[in-house]
């Protein structure tokens, strides 16, 4: 709870005048913006997901990058893209994922780039599949300044493990992790905030209790369980967890599943957020995995131009008339 506490203090601390006004202004345009129908924009995004690269070393099976299943571009994003965009959004800007598809270790300036952003005074979170936090990494990620560090751990067991991270070494991310606590101990860092994402499917649902207990004794600051989206619910899935709690999707009468969540002509995270590929196209959600409906090209574009643009806002308008209408909305957990 300490350790909450202090990382929900670090994320507030970088509330600057400038971000709390645009805050609101972004809030209350998104209000205005449901009442009349009709999407108006008054502020820059509070939160940005980047994506550092495209590549993974795993193959899991919800996941594009395992599957290698793209039909966008891949690659690494270059630095002097990742610099003009801190630099248009830094004023406003208040919560920076180093995140989208791949794993942001692969990218070799990864760290640096987090040491960028946090010179803004810009709170930093990614996450991480775990293998690549050998010791002078473990060392380099908390002398980044890296706010928040989540680490995908899917099983307390090799066997479970491996279940859904295909290719992964169960035994490598839990050195990783103990080796980060190592340095915020022995450094006397209050970051980053170590979290371990635990993916609840049914071949490890079972194992949550575990997992508890294994954050606790690596000293991980938190677990979060996370549930899993899955591309093609309606007839079932092996993946499925047969506890409730744990799923996005009910079995239905007929044998079928659906979206447990309700379904609304409207949508926060079209104001609140966007995502940045690696080759600077903008995103209007972390859902649109292939970057069908990019908004723009920050490479050709200032981020302001494609924020505020008529593209972007016709987006949105669309999703006032019809979100079922969205093929990356079709499977949305978002309410």
């Amino acid at each position: 709870m300490a350790a909450r506490f202090r990382d929900a203090l670090n994320l507030v601390s970088g509330l600057t005048p400038a971000r709390l006004t645009n805050g609101a202004r972004i809030w209350s345009s998104y209000q205005y913006s449901r009442l009349r129908g009709r999407p108006v924009i008054n502020g820059m995004p509070l939160s940005v997901s980047i994506e550092p690269t495209t590549s993974c070393n795993l193959r899991c099976p919800e996941c594009p990058s395992g599957l290698r299943s793209f039909t966008r571009p891949t690659g690494m994003l270059a630095d002097g893209l990742f610099r003009s965009a801190i630099d248009q959004l830094a004023s406003t800007l208040n919560y920076l994922t180093f995140y989208f598809q791949g794993e942001p270790y692969l990218h070799p300036s990864f760290l640096n780039m987090v040491s960028y952003a946090g010179s803004k005074g810009i709170y930093t979170a990614t996450s991480t599949n775990g293998h690549y936090l050998r010791d002078e990494t473990a060392r380099a990620t908390v002398e980044s300044g890296l706010d928040r560090l989540i680490i995908s751990i899917d099983g307390t067991t090799q066997d479970t493990y491996e279940s859904y991270r295909i290719g992964g070494t169960l035994e490598k991310v839990l050195e990783g992790a103990s080796r980060v606590t190592h340095y915020k101990k022995k450094m006397r860092a209050s970051t980053p905030h170590v979290m371990f994402q635990f993916l609840v499917v049914k071949p490890n649902e079972h194992q949550i209790d575990e997992a508890r207990m294994l954050a606790r004794k690596l000293g991980v600051d938190e677990l979060v369980l996370k549930t899993a989206q899955i591309y093609n619910y309606e007839q079932g899935s092996d993946l499925i967890p047969d506890d409730p709690r744990y799923s996005r999707y009910r079995r239905k009468d007929n044998g079928t599943y659906e979206i447990k969540s309700s379904f609304h002509n409207e949508c926060w995270r079209m104001w609140q957020g966007c995502v940045i590929t690696w080759d600077g196209k903008v995103l209007p959600c972390c859902f649109d995995k292939d970057g069908a409906y990019a908004m723009g090209d920050l490479r050709k574009t200032s981020f302001r131009d494609i924020w505020y643009g008529e593209k972007y806002n016709e987006f949105r308008q669309s999703l006032f008339r019809s979100r079922s209408e969205i093929e990356m909305c079709r499977n949305c957990t978002s309410a």
